[in-house]
């Protein structure tokens, strides 16, 4: 299992209800269910990824979160995950609003296009740089909204959301955000984790 899950999965507690947007093949979903009692639920986009899920016994439906976490009632789960998804909306700001509706909590991974390899990448080669993190050519990649943990940290306080927990995944060393690192670590992070609140 990526490290970035069991990340999330330490987040989350026992017997909680919770909804993975984006769920994929519903490796993190399974581990949940199995590991920590976990009711959970799934919304994926990919038709393969739904018949995946389903084939381990998961409960997933077929959507898109742009439109379709509509369809949750408000507070119908303790936690919902979007893990390293935000960035290929084309309204990243309603997809929070809507997490942070249908959920008392949201965790919130993200690929740091602030990262220093990405950023001497387009310095030197003058080209979008591929990463593990971010493997597709411009021309058919996801992306949308490039976002790095600095712009996610100041979108958060411009909104008025509470940042819970801010950490940066680098390789797999985990570490905290605070307001004294926060430049560091959007230069020297590949990924930033985020559980947040209203």
């Amino acid at each position: 299992m990526k490290k970035e899950f069991q990340i999330i999965s330490d987040l989350i507690e026992k017997n909680q209800r919770v909804l993975d947007v984006g769920c994929g093949d519903g490796t993190l979903m399974k581990h949940l269910k199995d590991t920590k009692n976990v009711d959970t639920r799934g919304l994926e986009i990919s038709k393969s990824n739904v018949q995946t899920c389903i084939g381990k016994g998961l409960t997933v439906i077929e959507g898109n979160a742009e439109t379709d976490l509509k369809q949750f009632p408000s507070l119908s789960f303790d936690y919902v995950i979007l893990s390293q998804t935000l960035q290929a909306f084309y309204n990243p700001e309603k997809v929070i609003d809507d997490l942070l509706r249908v959920a008392n909590k949201a965790i919130v991974t993200i690929p740091n296009f602030g990262y220093w390899k990405v950023r001497l990448h387009l310095l030197l080669k003058g080209t979008m740089p591929i990463t593990k993190h971010l493997p597709n050519e411009w021309y058919n990649t996801p992306n949308l909204h490039m976002c790095t943990i600095k712009d996610f940290v100041n979108f958060c306080s411009k909104k008025n959301i509470n940042l819970f927990k801010s950490l940066t995944l680098n390789k797999n060393n985990l570490s905290a955000i605070n307001s004294k690192n926060l430049n560091l670590k959007n230069l020297f992070s590949e990924l930033g984790i985020f559980l947040i609140e209203k």
